[in-house]
């Protein structure tokens, strides 16, 4: 038994000395940048090259998260179709209060599990349509140098389920994403990426990603599909 304990110490060691190596290799400090008219350009430019006036015309988009959470969601009438395990929420993202949240199909009555389609939807969505929202209130802009070419410094100051979160998204030539860093709550080192290059023009012509690699693995968006 010493022994098995004994083994189970050093593993926990090394677990520990892994972690903090990754930590302080990987942990980046949140850059600085400067707000205003050159900032506000480069994030036009960017939903210029995903098709903006496309994605806003839209009115149907479905996906899923990693295969377990399902979505169908009605931008125009601001309702989406929440759908998880024997889970189903008709959430009302304007008018929480007129969701209905059904089990095994049939209506009850769940504070809990309608909160979490709203964190789910918030956090999901974010990972397909996150582009799309730079000029939302409550965002806040910066242009910054990163490897020596003009990079989109967003922070969320309101909204969502994680305010204060930053991100800097890095653009192509053309002002198309190809990956953000991440200074996130959830995620404990920050400047973790995240690449945004398998991108699918959709039947209504915005353009939104299927996938998302990370060094933590893939996020799967599913079968994406944007219709009028």
């Amino acid at each position: 038994m010493k022994k098995l304990f004994k083994t189970l110490g050093i593993l926990l060691l090394i677990g520990a000395i892994i972690l903090a190596v990754f930590y302080f290799k990987n942990n980046e400090s949140l850059p600085t940048g400067k707000q205003g008219p050159k900032a506000d350009a480069l994030a036009t430019k960017m939903l210029e090259a995903l098709n903006y006036e496309a994605y806003k015309d839209t009115r149907f988009i479905e996906w899923s998260f990693r295969g377990k959470h399902f979505y169908k969601w009605d931008k125009q009438e601001n309702i989406v179709e929440v759908s998880w395990n024997t889970n189903k929420v008709i959430l009302h993202t304007k008018s929480p209060e007129k969701s209905v949240v059904l089990v095994n199909e049939k209506e009850v009555k769940n504070n809990e599990i309608l909160q979490k389609a709203i964190d789910y939807f918030n956090n999901d969505s974010f990972w397909l349509v996150a582009p799309y929202k730079v000029f939302e209130n409550g965002i806040e802009r910066r242009i910054i140098q990163y490897e020596g070419k003009d990079a989109l410094l967003i922070t969320y100051t309101t909204g969502g389920s994680t305010p204060g979160d930053s991100y800097l998204w890095i653009l192509d030539e053309n002002g198309r994403p190809t990956s953000y860093k991440m200074w996130v709550s959830i995620i404990p080192t920050g400047g973790m990426e995240a690449t945004w290059s398998d991108w699918v023009t959709t039947e209504s012509g915005a353009i939104l990603p299927t996938k998302h690699e990370m060094p933590v693995g893939t996020l799967d968006m599913g079968d994406v599909k944007a219709y009028n």
